[in-house]
């Protein structure tokens, strides 16, 4: 299969790494130093390039922001058939625009980044395929996921937003919070350190992605959670409620337990 990644960054690199040996690859990047460290494929800086090419699959992977605008900038040079794909862990507006783009297409969302993951060892990680995409392309990534080891979940498009306010706003605002909070420590301890490493990692992604999933208009009610529990802890800390501290740390126990068992 002829398939184009459009963006050099992490992801994109990574799906270029990925399917070069077993299709003919080609990816499209505005600036060619991005481009220095992908091989075995084409490399293209201008749209009109990608006609001679003639993809039948492009992978959408820059920047949330401009997800969008780039499928519009490439489809007028894109054959009538050529499947869509984006792996953004933002989807906002995406099901309207593939609804009238007029090309068959399929959107997932690998739960895993450069970022934090190690992308040589995926089993532990998880990807989304979204349910309203086309049989052919849903079946295309199935099997390239299967491939790496991921856990497989099917969302319909509304359900994988859901998902997103949960699992990714509050690890982010509760990462906010600790590094709005924090100072600086000539001696922390593993606690601190493995606190500080995962801002780093948050910290140092897009500001654009970190705002889209934080305006998902989902995320408001997950985040006021976090506001009701640490104001039930805040009591139970300037009461000095011994009992109610110990009730509070056997409901949180038993609330991450079933996850927790997973992992071992």
């Amino acid at each position: 299969m002829r398939i184009l990644v459009m963006g050099a960054g992490k992801m994109g690199s990574f799906f270029l790494d990925l399917l070069s040996f077993s299709h003919e690859t080609a990816v499209y990047e505005k600036d060619p130093l991005r481009m220095r460290f992908t091989y075995n494929c084409r490399r293209f800086t201008s749209p009109e390039e990608i006609r001679e090419f003639s993809p039948e699959l492009v992978i959408n992977a820059v920047t949330v922001k401009y997800t969008i605008p780039a499928f519009e900038e490439i489809m007028p040079y894109l054959p009538s058939q050529c499947m869509l794909s984006d792996i953004s862990s933002v989807k906002t507006g995406l099901q309207a625009f593939y609804e009238q783009c007029g090309h068959p297409y399929v959107s997932t969302h690998p739960m895993f980044g450069p970022t934090f993951a190690n992308l040589s060892q995926l089993s532990h990680e998880n990807a989304i395929i979204i349910s309203e995409g086309c049989a052919e392309g849903q079946s295309f990534f199935r099997k390239l996921y299967a491939s790496l080891g991921l856990n497989i979940y099917d969302y319909t498009f509304d359900e994988h937003d859901r998902t997103v306010a949960y699992s990714l706003s509050i690890p982010f605002v509760s990462t906010f919070v600790f590094a709005a909070v924090m100072k600086h420590q000539d001696a922390p301890g593993t606690t601190f350190k493995r606190h500080m490493s995962i801002a780093r990692g948050v910290l140092g992604e897009d500001d654009y992605l970190l705002q889209e999933i934080l305006f998902n208009p989902y995320t408001h009610d997950q985040v006021s959670q976090i506001r009701d529990e640490l104001k039930e802890l805040l009591n139970i800390i300037d009461s000095k409620d011994s009992e109610g501290m110990k009730a509070y740390l056997t409901k949180i126990r038993n609330n991450v337990k079933p996850d927790i068992d997973k992992i071992k």
